[in-house]
Formats: C-alpha cells, structure tokens, sequence
C-alpha cells in the first residue's frame, strides 16, 4: 500500500519561504516519479513541479526560479522548497507518485494513490 504523508506548511509573509516534505513508504521514492501539486479554493487541482525516478525535474512556468523540488532516497522523503512566496501560491499542496515512464512522456502522473489530506500553505501579509 502506498503511503504518503505531507507536511510543512504554514501561514508565511510574501516573500518568505517554505520547506514541504513529503514521506514516502517503502521504496517509493527512489522507483516511481514523485510530484507536487495544489488546490486553491474555487480551482483545480495542479501539477506545480515533478521529478521523475533519474533526477529530472519540471515545474509550471509560476513557479520556476522560486521552488525546488529534490528527492533524498536514504530518508524516504520528497521535498518542495518554496521561496519568494506569492498570495497566489496560497493553496493546499499534494503529493504524489506515478509510473516513471508516464510521466516522462506526459509530464504528469497517474497517481497511485487517492489524493491525501495534504498540507495549507497560507501566504498573506
């Protein structure tokens, strides 16, 4: 069964900065590709950055320069550092994990799992 367990995030001032965590069962992190998504209030739900099983990594176009996405195997763990944080990354971030070759082709997953509680990130003055 696999399990993922979000954690992190915070009320934040703009401009601030964020480290979410995303701790994975067994060898999930270092087989499937691993992603982060989020869900403002009245939005979808979507992909904000992935980083498939070899190390490569994407993010939406809002985001780059600002968050990180990395992978540390030995601790099981996906992490989302979130810099220079804006309102609008105000949302309930996600993660997830996939088919590593889907996600290559598609740049999104499939996701193994049913969508967890997450973890607000709150980004206000």
């Amino acid at each position: 069964q696999v399990q993922l367990v979000e954690s992190g995030g915070g009320l934040v001032h703009p401009g601030g900065s964020l480290r979410l965590s995303c701790a994975a069962s067994g060898s999930i992190c270092s087989i499937y590709a691993m992603a982060w998504y989020r869900q403002a209030p009245g939005k979808q739900r979507e992909l904000v950055a992935g980083i498939a099983s070899g190390g490569s990594t994407n993010y939406i176009d809002s985001v780059k320069g600002r968050f990180t996405i990395s992978r540390d195997n030995a601790k099981k763990t996906v992490y989302l550092q979130m810099n220079s944080l804006k309102p609008e990354d105000t949302a309930v971030y996600y993660c997830n994990a996939g088919d590593n070759q889907y996600y290559s082709a598609y740049g999104d997953l499939v996701p193994l799992r049913a969508w967890g509680q997450g973890t607000q990130v709150t980004v206000s003055s």
